[in-house]
């Protein structure tokens, strides 16, 4: 039942801005994501947990798609820039790189025991089904046991950026294997999108509201299963329809 106030999109004066103008006698926590999932880019997290610290607000990071990719061994965004002990709440979901359905959230024990039982999105729901829980299980085993996924998820991001790089298509500041590829307009994107999924390659054709109007695009991400091959093919094919789309040269 608090109130939202939005900043812009990491930047860090707009944020001091907010904290700011909210009153001291206010509780206040700063919620962001550590990988945002439609450009890739991180959240600048050494300078937001020192906002934190300095306006005496709580930090809480959604890092969806950082857990089983960045930081050692895929502990996540937090862990990637060593702030996992500054963070008040850290939130993962199971539906990415833990392939199940579901989430968690990790705190304090009081927090955590609070959130349990007052909670709205947890209030009338039910457990989650066995098989679900035992997938995730299984997944973190092997995230545990084979440390060295993560590091080839993000060389195949990489790998993925700098062939598309090459081939002439703005990709943002994407830091992770979430790679965005900038079209434009709206049409177009849908357009190439079929001529792709034709060629034999998925992306995620991302339009408005999840992306600005006229700042249509592709989102796509790279894993582990990816060979080399895999990814030149479809930069490959996706220079090839670009092309004939006029997006790229």
């Amino acid at each position: 039942k608090g109130e939202p106030i939005k900043f812009n999109h990491n930047d860090m004066a707009d944020l001091e801005r907010v904290l700011k103008e909210l009153p001291r006698d206010r509780g206040r926590i700063i919620l962001v994501d550590g990988v945002y999932s439609m450009e890739g880019d991180l959240a600048r997290l050494e300078e937001i947990v020192e906002m934190a610290k300095r306006y005496n607000a709580r930090l809480y990071v959604d890092d969806a798609h950082g857990i089983g990719v960045l930081g050692k061994g895929g502990k996540g965004t937090c862990d990637h820039f060593n702030l996992t002990n500054k963070v008040d709440l850290i939130m993962g979901t199971f539906s990415k790189s833990l392939a199940s359905i579901g989430g968690f959230v990790a705190g304090d024990r009081k927090i955590i025991d609070y959130i349990k039982h007052v909670g709205r999105s947890i209030l009338f729901s039910a457990s989650l089904a066995p098989g679900n829980v035992a997938a995730v299980r299984k997944a973190l085993e092997i995230i545990r046991r084979e440390p060295e996924r993560a590091e080839l998820a993000r060389n195949n991001g990489k790998r993925l950026k700098n062939g598309l790089e090459e081939a002439g298509f703005p990709v943002g500041q994407t830091q992770a294997p979430i790679i965005p590829v900038m079209i434009g307009d709206e049409l177009k994107t849908l357009i190439m999108w079929k001529d792709l999924l034709a060629e034999g390659v998925f992306v995620n054709p991302v339009l408005y509201p999840a992306c600005p109007r006229d700042g249509a695009l592709f989102r796509t991400s790279t894993m582990v299963s990816h060979t080399g091959d895999h990814i030149d093919r479809a930069v490959e094919k996706i220079a090839k329809v670009g092309r004939k789309h006029e997006v790229i040269q």
